[in-house]
């Protein structure tokens, strides 16, 4: 089958690698996949001239209202895959919720990344419940062997010896709904008092004016830092260098960052949110925190317990591989792909890969 594949591709975010590892599976099923930026359309007409001259038969999107309003109206099948922001933020503006409810109503199917995703897609949308499927993210890491921490940390300004460093990642996109701010002032009053904490900020300047404020913010912050975007095999090794990775997210759909963490058997500090929650159990997989001096608080506990500290990470790391192996996510895009062929109508199309 010849498929477009449409997402926002912002180079080094989670959704263009998520998108790029997905490509790679239909493509290991012989499709021809045409992965695409949703920017690089600029109307319905861009989309149709596209799918004509590259005889295009099917089309799946990442994020139902970026991507899946433009597969409307061009009598493809097509299917969609929830990113996040789509059930978490955009179903709150009028507009966009019933944009997005004629989506589902053409799609194929639509997959969900966790269950809680899928319940909030079913309590939004209730007519599309037979065609909402729930499939987690695969991860794989692959840290440069040749990267040099040393130089990372000299790149950051941090100016210490690395053993006896904490660092502390925050991987995000400079965006409101990351929220990377969140922690800041706490984690700046901390490393007053312990100098060996550092928390480094990395991932692109996504929106610029939000980005200057970060910026600012960061300057005049003892202990935080900000570094731009890297590519994923760096950011791997950064990975395995730190002691724990933080998410601070408003909002998130599943953090490809998070689960790459635990892979990496790196400790994860997240915010208490829906889809953090869904993958990090407390105390076990990792910790979870509602507020700043929360997180201040479980941080120093993990400084003070070795043995919690290798607990959760051996036990993020077994989570990882049982619940989120890639194979498992190519198995069941290879077949959920088949429903975009032949004549099935919406709705119509058996059962998933983890069932209803």
């Amino acid at each position: 089958m010849r498929l477009l594949f449409l997402a926002v591709l912002r180079p080094h975010t989670g959704n263009a690698v998520t998108a790029q590892r997905i490509r790679d599976h239909l493509e290991a099923a012989g499709h021809v996949c045409f992965l695409k930026d949703t920017l690089d359309f600029e109307s319905p007409s861009d989309i149709a001239d596209f799918i004509a001259a590259e005889r295009v038969e099917a089309g799946l999107a990442l994020h139902l209202y970026r991507g899946g309003r433009l597969l409307q109206g061009h009598h493809i099948p097509f299917g969609v895959i929830f990113g996040g922001t789509d059930v978490n933020e955009d179903v709150h503006q009028q507009d966009k919720n019933t944009v997005m409810e004629k989506v589902l109503e053409e799609a194929r199917f639509a997959v969900a990344f966790t269950e809680s995703m899928k319940a909030a897609a079913q309590a939004q949308w209730p007519q599309a419940k037979s065609k909402i499927y729930v499939q987690s993210q695969g991860i794989t890491t692959i840290p440069n062997p040749t990267f040099n921490w040393n130089t990372f940390l000299q790149r950051a300004e941090i100016n210490q010896s690395a053993d006896n460093l904490h660092v502390f990642l925050l991987v995000c996109g400079l965006r409101q709904v990351k929220d990377p701010l969140f922690l800041v002032d706490a984690f700046s009053a901390w490393h007053q008092e312990e100098p060996s904490v550092y928390m480094v900020i990395v991932g692109p300047e996504v929106d610029p004016v939000f980005t200057r404020d970060v910026k600012a913010r960061v300057q005049r912050s003892a202990g935080v830092r900000l570094v731009g975007e890297m590519p994923r095999e760096d950011l791997h090794a950064v990975m395995k260098n730190c002691f724990a990775m933080v998410n601070s997210s408003l909002s998130e759909g599943m953090s490809a960052a998070i689960l790459e963490a635990m892979d990496l058997e790196l400790l994860v500090l997240a915010r208490n949110i829906p889809g953090n929650a869904a993958v990090v159990k407390h105390e076990a997989t990792g910790l979870l925190f509602s507020d700043p001096q929360e997180f201040v608080e479980l941080a120093e506990r993990l400084l003070r317990d070795p043995a919690l500290e290798r607990d959760i990470v051996t036990n993020g790391r077994e989570y990882v591989q049982k619940h989120h192996s890639w194979q498992t996510e190519r198995a069941a895009y290879q077949s959920l792909v088949q429903r975009l062929a032949g004549s099935t109508e919406n709705g119509e199309v058996g059962q998933s890969p983890r069932g209803l």
